[in-house]
């Protein structure tokens, strides 16, 4: 009885379809279906898999399944539900040999019951107009130190290298705040990201850059007076560095935070800048 029942758990051992059979797996429908480093399609495509193929899940995140890709740093890469089916995984028969069982009576034992599989998954049908976004070219707006404000523009090369484009107005009061001097000020530059760090949920690109401040100033008095206006202009620049995150809820949105050096020149004695500054922006990225 002992070695009846050995013999039964070392065949079970040896089938591991009937373990694998209860797995679910994603069955690619489309001719060919772009895997991406993270579940947005913001992210890079690391690889392509053709029709037919069938891929064990590792995880489901709903519009999105997780599965193993060794290409990928990480070793997982992504694909949408709507390049495939969802259903229970079957890896087909596996051949192997039968167990010598000793010559005692031959007696039947009946086959352990099998659990129906589960139903098929449904993937929603989505239009196939819909475009990815690639964050190539994003506008919108800025704020800062120094009551500075202001529109901005940045576009990203497939080498890590941007351009960046501002144009923004701030506001210096004197200690006794009886003037002021506001300037509007073109700012041309580029960016760096150093590396893309994509998770589940959010894709962070950490950057580096340097931009040309041309600057227009003008002091005048905060109260009524005979005294006109005085105007000047100068060139500066600013060194700084921050991070762009995109949330997958939101892909073609793109908040930026950073910290930086500015220097300009000061037409107006009193009415310095302070050198550091910190600046918060956001871009909607619409290429």
């Amino acid at each position: 009885m002992i070695r009846r029942a050995a013999a039964i758990a070392l065949a079970l051992t040896l089938n591991p379809a009937h373990v694998r059979a209860q797995d679910t797996a994603f069955t690619v429908t489309v001719q060919s279906a772009d895997v991406y480093k993270g579940p947005s399609n913001v992210t890079p495509v690391i690889g392509h898999v053709s029709r037919g193929r069938v891929l064990p899940i590792s995880r489901n995140l709903g519009s999105w399944v997780k599965i193993a890709w060794p290409e990928a740093p990480d070793g997982f890469g992504y694909v949408r539900v709507t390049m495939g089916r969802i259903g229970p995984y079957d890896g087909g028969p596996v051949a192997s040999a039968a167990p010598k069982i000793s010559s005692a009576p031959a007696t039947t034992t009946p086959p352990p019951p099998t659990r129906p599989a589960p139903p098929a998954r449904v993937a929603p049908r989505v239009s196939s107009t819909v475009m990815p976004a690639s964050h190539l070219f994003g506008v919108g707006g800025m704020v800062g130190t120094m009551r500075t404000f202001g529109a901005t523009a940045r576009a990203w090369s497939s080498h890590r290298v941007g351009i960046q484009v501002g144009f923004t107005r701030d506001a210096i009061t004197s200690a006794d705040a009886a003037s002021r001097a506001t300037a509007t000020q073109f700012e041309p530059g580029v960016v760096y990201s150093l590396f893309d760090h994509v998770s589940d949920y959010v894709w962070i690109r950490p950057y580096v850059g340097s931009v040309v401040s041309f600057r227009h100033q003008t002091l005048g008095s905060t109260a009524p007076s005979d005294v006109p206006s005085i105007s000047d202009n100068g060139v500066g620049f600013r060194f700084f560095g921050g991070s762009e995150l995109t949330f997958a809820g939101a892909p073609r949105f793109g908040l930026s935070l950073d910290v930086g050096y500015r220097r300009f020149p000061t037409l107006f004695p009193g009415f310095e800048a302070d050198p550091v500054s910190v600046t918060i922006a956001g871009h909607w990225y619409i290429k």
